[in-house]
């Protein structure tokens, strides 16, 4: 698989429009719309802070994603951040090793960004800890699909 993970930055191109129609199908009826993720994925694209979007590449296709970013949707846990979020991979693509990659990209990038640990919460079971992310503790959450998730930590 010859593949890449790179820093997005612009927000006027195929790849932009890619990631953008993800995470509208993804999280886009937990918003006000379409405009406001689009308005969210265009200022998460930043150059030397948070937040940070990273695109893994076959070729110039865009198969998957991640953000680094200061904060996410855990609202009873504000104390704590940044955050690794929209781990996603383009559900044509899955079984392929991308999440993989994904994941492994994840500390280099983080550490560039000059970050010393990472948060991230989720419903997965056995899946970050191949990655080395630590179990915190499980959280309560306001979303009526998975009342409680797993808050994780990577030392970066």
């Amino acid at each position: 698989m010859d593949m890449e993970i790179i820093k997005w930055q612009t927000s006027d191109d195929a790849v932009f429009e890619t990631i953008c129609r993800w995470n509208i199908e993804w999280w886009g009826h937990k918003t006000s719309g379409e405009a406001e993720v689009r308005s969210f994925m265009a200022h998460s694209l930043c150059a030397d802070r948070l937040p940070q979007t990273f695109v893994a590449l076959d070729g110039d296709q865009p198969v998957g994603m991640y953000q680094l970013q200061m904060s996410d949707d855990l609202a009873g846990r504000p104390d704590i951040y940044p955050w690794l979020a929209n781990v996603y991979v383009d559900e044509n693509r899955r079984g392929e090793g991308i999440g993989r990659l994904l994941m492994e990209s994840v500390r280099e990038n983080a550490a560039k960004a000059g970050l010393s640990e990472l948060y991230l919460y989720t419903h997965h079971v056995g899946l970050y800890e191949k990655f080395g992310w630590t179990l915190v503790e499980e959280v309560p959450t306001f979303q009526s699909d998975s009342p409680v998730e797993r808050l994780y930590r990577l030392d970066v």
